[in-house]
């Protein structure tokens, strides 16, 4: 196992980051921390952070469906000296703000953090509500830290870490409850730095966000079927990348694997190849994540399973890629 405690060998927890990432604001808004909330229709409300906009209306904006115009004013906010966390829904703020953030926030580097719900899928509303090509945009917008956490309670560790962090931020989260990754919130956690949750030699699976589980669940599958010790990586930091990391589990392993819920173009598993193509990485590599396609409608996690990113598919697709013969 890994340095820290995981749910590996636990029966499935779930929590839930839209839920937990309002309830760590309100603690802070009452322990002094001073900031700026901004948000979208009902999104929030409807969540926990509703409790801190009915405590604290003097700090909290509703700016309706206009997350354009959300995500502009809360640059401007950032440039008069305030911390803004901005909510906005998750396939809105990539594809409708897209300028806002590029050059309202991003280009002036300013404080604002962009918590972006409802990531790949989760959403439920077809290919109009899905979220699976913002990390592509993000990645190549310069001065932007993207962060995906694990579960709820790494969710409030980015929330608070945000804080002094400098510069704008994308913090990305899920819908709904998702299992987590961690046993409890007692481990080391900082921005950039990405975290070993489960050791192996044969190969390591890098992944972000909910995936970081299936992952963990698919080295299971590994272990049992096919005798094959999965690494597994929690690089909830996707830009910038732990490339230490990368080395590391590229030279040891030798195999690297990642997954994500996000389209193989342009996101985490983008990022890793480029880095260790670069780095002049020979071994095997293979993106799991969702095809270059508009994905289907359903249920989030029939979604993934007909994808092949649930735990049997994921465990599948790394046995194939380390049998199959090599090109080069």
């Amino acid at each position: 196992m890994g340095t820290v405690r995981t749910t590996f060998d636990f029966d499935q927890m779930l929590s839930n980051a839209r839920e937990a990432y309002g309830e760590e604001l309100l603690r802070m808004a009452d322990e002094g921390y001073d900031f700026i909330f901004t948000y979208t229709d009902n999104v929030a409300p409807s969540s926990s952070a509703g409790k801190l906009v009915a405590k604290y209306p003097e700090r909290c904006f509703n700016f309706g469906i206009a997350e354009p115009n959300q995500v502009a004013a809360s640059a401007g906010m950032a440039l008069a000296g305030e911390i803004v966390y901005a909510q906005v829904f998750g396939p809105f703020l990539s594809l409708r703000s897209a300028d806002q953030i590029h050059t309202d926030i991003a280009y002036n580097d300013v404080n604002v953090r962009l918590i972006g719900t409802h990531a790949g899928v989760t959403a439920g509303g077809g290919p109009t509500h899905n979220c699976i090509a913002d990390l592509a945009l993000y990645r190549a917008i310069p001065n932007l830290t993207v962060v995906v956490p694990a579960d709820a309670g790494q969710c409030c560790k980015v929330i608070r870490q945000s804080y002094t962090y400098q510069g704008p931020m994308v913090i990305r989260i899920n819908r709904g409850g998702a299992p987590n990754v961690y046993a409890d919130d007692d481990y080391d956690f900082e921005i950039g730095k990405a975290i070993e949750v489960l050791d192996g030699d044969d190969c390591a699976i890098v992944s972000t966000g909910t995936p970081v589980y299936w992952s963990m669940m698919a080295a299971k599958q590994l272990r049992e079927k096919y005798g094959i010790r999965a690494r597994v990586i929690d690089m909830h930091t996707v830009k910038p990348m732990d490339t230490d990391m990368l080395l590391k589990c590229a030279r040891e392993t030798g195999n690297v694997f990642t997954v994500e819920e996000h389209s193989i173009n342009g996101g985490l598993g983008g990022a890793v190849a480029e880095f260790l193509l670069e780095a002049g990485f020979s071994g095997r590599f293979k993106r799991i994540g969702l095809p270059d396609e508009f994905a289907v409608l359903g249920d989030p996690d029939e979604v993934y399973e007909y994808y092949g990113l649930d735990p049997f598919g994921i465990a599948e697709k790394i046995s194939a890629a380390l049998k199959a013969p090599r090109l080069l």
